[in-house]
């Protein structure tokens, strides 16, 4: 009989151990889980935290390439670039409206690092420029030339400085980048 209390005596001690570690062993499991998660949700915040300034800098790009897409396809620049010797004005028009398409499609893409508004105020200047070509173009004489469509479209131009959104558009994508430098 003592035997049998011993070895009960054994198990009860071997039970209340094995509970003890387990115990131990779910406590630092516990503890381990707390420490990784806590761990991660700091990299988190620090990652969230860096991102605007690891983005600042491809956002600015994006407004100075943005800028000089405006510049280039403000219509008097883009005139004064393209060779307008020889060619008829439907040759011309297309040139120019390829001109700006090309310009345009090669910077598609800012639109990521920018606001809306400011690429809308940069697809608006596109849409316009490209009416106003085509309208102007469309009130010449067939027989017209690359010259005189390039004329008339300076000659209104000068007529009602509002009608290019060229300066408009300039100031939103200034206002926008200098917004990101404070």
């Amino acid at each position: 009989m003592y035997l049998l209390e011993l070895t009960s005596t054994q198990m009860t001690i071997s039970i209340v151990i094995a509970l003890v570690l387990g115990g131990a062993l779910a406590f630092l499991f516990w503890k381990q889980r707390k420490e990784a998660k806590e761990l991660l949700e700091k990299h988190e915040q620090q990652k969230a935290a860096a991102a605007p300034q690891s983005t600042q800098p491809l956002q600015l790009q994006a407004y100075e390439r943005l800028m000089l897409l405006v510049d280039r396809i403000a219509l008097p620049n883009l005139i004064g670039r393209t060779a307008s010797a020889g060619l008829s004005s439907r040759d011309m028009q297309m040139l120019l409206i390829q001109q700006i398409r090309q310009e345009f499609e090669y910077n598609v893409t800012q639109q990521i690092y920018v606001t809306q508004e400011s690429w809308e105020a940069v697809r608006n200047l596109k849409d316009q420029n490209l009416l106003i070509i085509n309208q102007i173009a469309s009130f010449l004489p067939a027989d017209a030339t690359g010259q005189d469509l390039s004329r008339s479209i300076l000659e209104m131009l000068m007529q009602n400085p509002k009608a290019s959104l060229h300066n408009v558009v300039a100031d939103v994508l200034s206002y926008e980048a200098k917004k990101l430098m404070v």
